[in-house]
């Protein structure tokens, strides 16, 4: 809604949600819009649901405490009850957008010393490649593995299940999902599980405080669709697998995208890494043994990948199960899908893996030079600074799909190429051929064949 001049505006809220940040000391916070009385609202400290009057009053847009919230505690909010209608009056001459949300449904509050709920600057979600968009291997797996990025198929029984991208089922406002299909009916032991799955890395979660006293409460959501209904599990879990919050959600209807949220108080025990190591793994169970689940809503001694009863998407043959738009973000509500633009997602699912792909049978991979009459080689440059050190190179494993150009000549190579050195920027290579290369000279390294490429993981 768009205002110009001084004509006013009017609307109405029938829900939402002020953060607030206790520090300790203020007993009075600013509400984003008047109430009428104390029972237009309910206060909520640390997820006990306060009684008015003797822990809180309001007038107007102010709401005191009878006493402060005690100093660090960042779940403290309001819920709005009751409708309220807000009217306003630009400035004469002001041109723009109302100032009236369409919605103040989770509207994140900046009281105290800290941000609120759902950080509004920053990176709100902590999970990489959420829509499921960046897909730099570009395949399907059916064993434990990489699918798109940062997601990992966590399994410990092969050839049950096939997961890959999907850009034909996706729900409004998505282009993508991470599919698994069952391959059979298949009944698990004890000790088998089946997820998909992303390991969070710690740097990346550091300021949620784990393992504190001030650990912060967090929100998973998604976007889920499967051919089967009933209750489903996942987990949170930490990088020794120690300590665990199973959680569960219900898919009301079959092969229908339905919209999920758990909120999570965090965990003030155990180890939780925040370091260039796994901070959380956020794991979704497509099947999970009796001694690998245990009982959802509570953080658990153990490591427990899904909750105790849930669905087996891996029992049923053919049966699908599909998922995006995930987001791990801190606060009580689930907020709106932090969408990023399409370099920057790409820049952070490279820090973990990078994989150079020939658009055609002449694109090179790097400049070099002849080390040896059969050697040649050359330095890859990371487009962003990796996680940790590559250690290994990944091919097509096919010796004919790669070549050295030097001078006004092309030889074939007669053998993969290999690793070298790497180091977090960038990535010696060595390609080989029979014979023909003069030491010292300048080359090219590159490709045969459309479609080659070189890999490098620094995965968690």
């Amino acid at each position: 809604m768009a205002y110009l001049g001084s004509t006013p505006e009017t609307q109405s809220f029938t829900s939402g949600t002020d953060y607030f940040n206790g520090d300790g000391i203020s007993v009075a916070f600013t509400l984003s819009r008047p109430v009428a009385s104390v029972n237009d609202i309910e206060v909520v400290i640390s997820n006990v649901v306060q009684q008015p009057s003797t822990a809180y009053t309001v007038s107007g847009t102010t709401i005191t405490f009878t006493s402060a919230p005690p100093a660090g505690t960042a779940n403290v909010y309001a819920r709005y009850l009751s409708t309220v209608t807000q009217t306003i009056t630009p400035s004469p001459g002001t041109v723009g957008t109302s100032q009236l949300s369409p919605s103040l449904t989770n509207i994140p509050f900046f009281g105290g010393s800290t941000l609120g709920a759902g950080n509004a600057t920053g990176m709100k979600n902590r999970i990489i490649n959420g829509g499921m968009v960046i897909d730099q291997r570009a395949t399907s797996v059916t064993t434990a593995n990489w699918t798109v990025d940062r997601f990992y198929y966590n399994t410990n029984v092969a050839s049950k299940a096939t997961i890959a991208k999907n850009t034909a089922v996706y729900p409004n406002g998505f282009i993508a999902s991470l599919g698994a299909t069952s391959s059979s009916a298949y009944s698990l032991s004890s000790t088998e599980y089946f997820g998909l799955q992303q390991p969070v890395e710690g740097l990346n979660v550091s300021d949620l405080a784990w393992g504190t006293a001030n650990a912060k409460t967090v929100t998973l959501s998604f976007w889920v669709r499967s051919s089967l209904t009933g209750t489903f599990g996942g987990s949170l879990r930490n990088s020794a697998v120690t300590r665990s919050y199973p959680f569960s959600y219900t898919i009301s209807s079959a092969d229908t995208w339905e919209q999920k949220s758990i909120t999570v108080v965090g965990d003030t025990t155990g180890t939780w890494l925040t370091t260039n190591g796994v901070g959380i793994f956020v794991h979704f169970a497509l099947g999970a043994g009796s001694t690998l689940s245990a009982a959802a809503g509570a953080w658990a001694s153990g490591n427990y990948v899904s909750a105790t009863g849930a669905t087996s998407v891996v029992g049923t043959s053919g049966a699908t199960f599909y998922i995006t738009g995930v987001q791990l973000e801190e606060g009580n509500a689930a907020t709106s899908f932090d969408f990023r633009d399409y370099g920057r997602e790409l820049a952070m699912c490279q820090r973990y893996y990078y994989r150079v792909v020939a658009s055609s049978g002449s694109s090179g991979f790097a400049m070099g030079y002849a080390s040896q009459t059969t050697v040649a080689d050359g330095i890859v440059v990371f487009p962003t600074t990796m996680r940790t050190p590559p250690t290994a190179l990944e091919t097509t494993g096919t010796a004919s799909n790669y070549r050295v150009r030097f001078l006004a000549s092309n030889t074939t190579c007669n053998s993969v190429p290999t690793f070298f050195i790497a180091d977090v920027d960038s990535s010696h290579i060595r390609f080989s051929v029979s014979s023909g290369l003069t030491a010292g000279d300048g080359i090219v390294l590159a490709a045969n064949a459309t479609g080659a490429y070189l890999g490098w993981s620094a995965e968690l």
